[in-house]
């Protein structure tokens, strides 16, 4: 969740070091730190908060050294303040450290180096990592760190520089992602690309369990037992401005507004219209294996768990096969019913969610075949899925995910599509979804061009201290979606519920204080949402309608409205999404919240 970068090279190490900082600060920014050995000694500049902050610190005191690592912190253990910030030095302060992860040892640790007489100035885990490699140190760092590894006990992606050993970076992965770059007479080390795609585009993805040792000329990946490991350079195929703003106000609103070329991508070369199905090269299943299918678990967290839910729709609606949605980190704590016959489909933007890749190597453990539905070219479920879909959604930049969440679901259908035609649904039906789906895009820009109409509503509820999200069949998940959305970035409380759920318990909610927003589409469902409206109304709620049509059952009801075009059911949270979307960022603005960081929130969940 937080993120790490280090540079080793020729040139002054601190401005790579804030550059990629300020790339990563989505994914933590509670404090900031760098360490630059300098003049044969380790020099740190830490702040709380934002990175600015840290800049300001570099202002008034430069590190002119060309070894360095940086961190960007998402509070786990002590309270956001410049001691807990990191990097963390060891005692003689010949060692730093910068760690992402959580050391489940770390109270055992302290206590063997508190006896050791080692003095503790932070409330950190990752203190004890620092002490411990100045307890351990001898000879090379890397072999001292291989050392100090075989007594942790957790997940941690790390970078160590230190002065006895100068002129190399150690870094090393379990659980926690981390990547090389290679540059010329430089190298890198981050846990994001985006921290250094404007210096390289060659990178080393780490596995868990590798050690890297990171020099000036060159690097080496080793085995907990020192021996050397291949592993592959990958290309990075996305640009510069992919992670740049481009004249948006946000990073999020810049990904809603980029969801008609994003739901394009995550489609192109895979839809045939004229067969009415899909072609997805990178599943690894066989025909034979795929009608062998009996039985599907998806597992998922968060925004990715709502799309799970729509998949879930889908898949029973058009295969006849029965789906299980479970929280990635429940699914890894119970006993689940696995089956060779069973698939097991992962989604995660990032494809390094933590949960999602434990509930995924239990479901391998167990004998299923998994599929991967991740955004990220490279990441951890992608490496080790035995086969899957890229979304091609670009580089997800805002906390609160959008462009993801109706990749996600896209791909879903595309998927959906291809099993259901494979086990006997007709042309007829498979084209009307093959057309439907190759609509979207320019529907979804038909409700971009009429934001300011949300904008407008947002205007009246900005100070509403609760909402109420209703739908039915499969836009319940997208209610649960919305109603996420406006609580991640504006601080409203918000709930999602069936609405017909509404009636036992949330009804006693309902005033004319309550906004109530109703995913009310006509498709097969809506005469029986029409009922739900009328409930709320009879009690004075303030309802918002997401509708597809000019309804006359809904005339006098519904305070406000917004039309999203008609499609076939299954694809209506595709488009029923993105005002929702549009309205938790608008609120959140007029609220004055940070919509690209929201508080106690991080991009990429790596920790459990």
């Amino acid at each position: 969740m937080c993120g790490i970068i280090g540079y080793i090279g020729g040139k002054t190490a601190t401005p790579f070091l804030i550059e990629g900082l300020k790339r990563m600060e989505y994914r933590g920014y509670d404090s900031a730190g760098v360490a630059v050995l300098d003049a044969g000694a380790i020099a740190t500049r830490r702040a709380a908060g934002k990175i600015a902050r840290l800049e300001s610190a570099l202002a008034a005191a430069p590190i002119a050294g060309t070894t360095g690592i940086g961190h960007t912190r998402w509070a786990t253990h002590g309270p956001p303040t410049e001691r807990n910030a990191h990097p963390h030095l060891s005692a003689d302060g010949t060692v730093a450290v910068v760690h992402n992860g959580i050391i489940e040892n770390a109270n055992a640790l302290r206590a063997a180096l508190r006896d050791a007489g080692y003095e503790f100035r932070s409330d950190t885990d990752t203190e004890v990592v620092a002490h411990l490699v100045q307890e351990l140190f001898e000879g090379s760092l890397e072999d001292t760190v291989l050392a100090a590894l075989a007594q942790l006990e957790g997940t941690y992606g790390l970078a160590v520089v230190s002065s006895r050993d100068p002129g190399k970076i150690v870094a090393a992965r379990k659980g926690s992602p981390l990547l090389i770059g290679i540059g010329e007479d430089e190298h890198f080390v981050a846990s994001d690309a985006s921290a250094i795609l404007a210096h390289t585009r060659q990178v080393v993805y780490l596995d868990d369990g590798d050690v890297a040792v990171i020099e000036r000329n060159g690097y080496r990946v080793l085995d907990a037992n020192a021996a050397p490991l291949a592993r592959h350079v990958h290309k990075i195929d996305w640009d510069l401005a992919a992670i740049e703003r481009g004249g948006f106000a946000h990073f999020m609103l810049k990904e809603i507004f980029e969801q008609p070329q994003t739901v394009e991508n995550a489609m192109r070369g895979r839809l045939i219209l004229e067969d009415g199905t899909s072609k997805l090269g990178g599943l690894n299943l066989s025909h034979e294996q795929l009608m062998a299918i009996d039985h599907i678990i998806i597992t998922a967290c968060g925004t990715s768990w709502h799309s799970g839910l729509i998949g879930k729709l889908m898949i029973e609606e058009l295969c006849r096969i029965p789906v299980a949605v479970e929280y990635a980190s429940e699914f890894r704590y119970r006993n689940p019913i696995v089956s060779a016959n069973t698939l097991c489909i992962v989604i995660s933007q990032s494809g390094e969610t933590a949960d999602t890749l434990a509930a995924m190597r239990e479901a391998k453990r167990r004998g299923a075949r998994t599929l991967g539905f991740v955004n990220v070219v490279g990441s951890t479920i992608a490496r080790e899925d035995d086969g899957g879909i890229y979304l091609h959604a670009g580089p997800e930049i805002g906390v609160a995910s959008t462009k993801a969440f109706t990749s996600q679901v896209v791909a879903l259908a595309l998927f959906a599509l291809k099993l259901a035609r494979k086990r006997g649904l007709s042309v007829t039906r498979g084209m009307e979804i093959a057309q439907a789906l190759h609509a979207l895009p320019a529907q979804i820009k038909e409700i971009l061009d009429r934001a300011e109409q949300i904008e407008h509503i947002a205007e009246e509820f900005k100070r509403a201290p609760n909402f109420l999200y209703l739908g039915r069949g499969v836009n319940f998940p997208v209610a649960l979606e919305g109603a996420l959305k406006l609580k991640e970035i504006s601080y409203i409380h918000a709930e999602g519920y069936p609405a017909a759920e509404m009636k036992h318990g949330p009804i006693a909610l309902i005033d004319e204080m309550m906004p109530v927003v109703f995913v009310a589409p006509h498709d097969a469902v809506f005469d029986k949402v029409v009922s739900n409206v009328q409930e709320v109304k009879a009690r004075k709620g303030n309802i918002i309608a997401i509708t597809s049509r000019d309804e006359a059952a809904l005339k006098g009801l519904v305070d406000y409205e917004f039309r999203i075009p008609e499609t076939v059911d299954l694809l209506m949270p595709v488009l029923a999404s993105v005002p929702l979307q549009l309205l938790a960022y608008y609120i959140a603005v007029k609220r004055g919240s940070n919509v690209d960081q929201p508080r106690n929130l991080a991009k990429s969940v790596t920790v459990e």
